[in-house]
């Protein structure tokens, strides 16, 4: 399953590593350009604009796959189902896995041509980047885990998930510092688990970062615990209904 979740993910498009690596590049590109214009990248505290953003786009994009590529595992592969040992929630795990290497993956290139640029994208706490990084992909599997069966039992709840996309981009903290936010509305946006893992995960690259008030790895945790448990259950007990869609 993993071999065939592979070659449909790399090479059943021509273009399937370009776009791979062209997407985030274009968003960084688009993202500079529109900062530069405005003249805020000044608001990070101690982080380099594009290295901030670069971690922030590839943390980000770890949890969107993960949540979006999730949604259709079942569907396309219900032919699998006619054997026993074959369950729904295999190919969610399979596609999980595969998009967090992959996008592991490209993350690294991303860190060696950020290098070679003369970017300062090397982390000064290698150990912190790599555990919010698995923090990120874990989430993406427990959002994956828990719309791969809504929205295979109610599909236009995949619709609107897609449809969030870019605004949960938008309050995430990736492409502008929440911090400089009013308070009030701070509170509420810190409810998204995502920030979290994401200003941990810059923490990791530049050690003196001042990081969002209320930044907590635990709170991330016992939201993402909670909807890898959710996940699970639904799987399970929606387990027959999945089998015949």
């Amino acid at each position: 399953m993993f071999m065939r979740e592979a070659i449909s993910r790399t090479m059943s498009d021509r273009m399937g590593w370009f776009w791979m690596i062209f997407e985030p590049v274009a968003m960084v590109a688009i993202m500079v350009a529109i900062r530069s214009f405005i003249r805020s990248d000044r608001l990070i505290t101690n982080a380099p604009f594009i290295p901030w953003m670069i971690a922030g786009l590839m943390g980000f994009f770890l949890v969107r796959e993960g949540m979006i590529r999730g949604m259709g595992a079942i569907e396309g592969n219900s032919a699998l189902f006619a054997y026993r040992q074959v369950q729904p929630v295999d190919p969610v795990l399979v596609r999980n896995f595969l998009e967090g290497m992959l996008r592991t993956f490209v993350f690294l290139l991303f860190i060696v041509g950020g290098l070679m640029l003369g970017l300062e994208l090397y982390p000064d706490n290698a150990i912190r980047a790599m555990a919010a990084w698995l923090s990120l992909w874990s989430l993406g599997l427990g959002l994956g885990l828990v719309t791969s069966v809504a929205s295979t039992l109610v599909p236009e709840i995949g619709r609107v998930i897609r449809m969030i996309s870019l605004p949960l981009l938008i309050i995430s903290g990736v492409i502008f510092p929440l911090n400089q936010l009013p308070h009030w509305l701070l509170e509420y946006l810190m409810l998204n688990p995502i920030p979290h893992a994401l200003e941990t995960l810059r923490l990791g690259f530049f050690e003196n970062y001042k990081t969002i008030h209320g930044t907590s790895m635990l709170y991330f945790w016992l939201v993402t615990l909670t909807l890898n448990a959710l996940g699970l259950l639904m799987h399970l007990r929606f387990s027959v209904r999945l089998k015949a869609k």
